[in-house]
């Protein structure tokens, strides 16, 4: 393969995994449920508390696609009373310096 052809290959590949990223992160309120993460596991009541207008429905469902995208894990514990958590995944940890970077340039480059 030419080397023109294999670069070309690679931006392609590159920019479907950018797509597939941002298609992902860019569904409203992930990255805001990633990020109330960050700092260690929280309960359906104190995510729902920390993030201004979202509903508890649209909560729950961003907590399951998270969860089957492997960036968080829920955690039961049967207590008593049994009590639900959530916290990010190695997989949502390594994730969390690129976010931070996305914000640095939105900072920089983006109109508030």
């Amino acid at each position: 393969m030419a080397a023109a052809d294999e670069k070309r290959l690679t931006c392609v590949n590159r920019s479907a995994a950018l797509s597939r990223a941002f298609e992902f992160l860019g569904r409203r309120w992930n990255g805001a449920v990633l990020g109330k993460l960050r700092d260690g596991p929280l309960g359906f009541r104190e995510i729902s508390r920390e993030i201004d207008g979202i509903s508890d429905s649209v909560l729950s469902n961003r907590l399951s696609s998270l969860v089957t995208a492997g960036l968080i894990v829920r955690v039961v514990d049967a207590g008593p009373p049994v009590s639900v958590s959530y916290s990010l995944t190695d997989s949502g940890r390594a994730l969390m310096p690129a976010l931070d970077e996305i914000a640095v340039w939105a900072d920089q480059h983006l109109t508030p």
